[in-house]
């Protein structure tokens, strides 16, 4: 089952006929998203390998019931290209793009909460339900389907814990990279509920990294919300005060958003923190096999 995505998920790629586009697109195909359709504008009636290309994403949504996008527009373009999709009807956007103005993701959230369309990214590799769906620029191959959720601020560290998860036999329900902007679509409070509410999701890994307070706003919620065991790991635990560590978002100021904190959180929140990537198959292991002799 998993959230957000799944067998029936109906994908329409916008900006489909650039090169990056087109790689995942077919990767997409490939793996066994029903990617239905394209939008390019001035290339309605081409295709990419079968994939019908429309002007606008409201044709491609006539012609092919699509209900979720994924974004490879160029930054300056990206934003309208999000406003295209919501007002289009479209449910779910993942948008790959990296380097949007936070400027422009402040202005089109409201838009898409008022036209209920919900968004991962900016600047995030995407998702998948392991076996069903993938939308976005993730490698298939080390995913297997499993009750594990996980959702990540890191794209690559995403890639390392997944492939321990695998071959340490834990299989996936639904896998969120959520990116590394400063600004973002729906984060670790949301994810979390979806989890939660999930059947089949029986415990979640939860990446994070320095900057911002959202790692103690899940801490927070996971305490008083959550009845599913929560394994976690915070990436930057040596970065230095007032400068930047890969994402806009990781970032330590005023001396607010360091690893030490968030550390404590997730621990006054009963939640295991892995020194390193490499513990977390072996703490979910003990969480689940405490959860099933409960």
């Amino acid at each position: 089952m998993g959230i957000l995505i799944n067998k029936n998920t109906k994908l329409v790629v916008q900006g489909i006929t650039g090169r990056d586009g087109k790689f995942h697109s077919l990767k997409m195909k490939e793996y066994g998203t029903q990617v239905v359709a394209g939008v390019s504008p001035g290339k309605e009636g081409e295709n990419v390998d079968g994939i019908p290309v429309f002007n606008s994403v409201e044709n491609a949504v006539k012609a092919t019931g699509a209900n979720t996008s994924v974004i490879f527009v160029p930054a300056a373009f990206a934003a309208d290209a999000i406003l295209e999709a919501s007002a289009a009807g479209i449910e779910l956007v993942i948008a790959i793009s990296e380097g949007i103005p936070v400027s422009d993701v402040i202005r089109l959230t409201p838009i898409l909460k008022q036209n209920g369309t919900k968004m991962i990214g900016p600047n995030c590799p995407g998702l998948i339900t392991p076996g069903e769906s993938l939308v976005g620029i993730l490698p298939g191959n080390i995913f297997k389907k499993g009750n594990i959720g996980l959702i990540s601020r890191s794209g690559t560290l995403t890639y390392e814990v997944v492939n321990l998860l695998t071959e340490n036999g834990l299989g996936q329900t639904t896998c969120v990279g959520i990116g590394g902007d400063p600004v973002a679509g729906l984060y670790y409070l949301d994810l979390l509920e979806m989890y939660e509410n999930d059947p089949e999701t029986e415990a979640v890994v939860l990446i994070g990294e320095i900057g911002g307070d959202a790692e103690e706003q899940a801490a927070r919620f996971i305490a008083e919300k959550m009845s599913k065991p929560v394994v976690a790991f915070i990436a930057g635990q040596t970065a230095p005060p007032g400068k930047r560590m890969g994402h806009a978002g990781a970032i330590i100021s005023s001396g607010s958003g360091t690893a030490k904190e968030k550390i404590a959180a997730f621990s006054k929140a009963g939640v295991p923190v892995a020194k390193e990537p490499s513990e977390i198959p072996l703490l979910l292991k003990k969480l689940l096999q405490k959860e099933a002799g409960s």
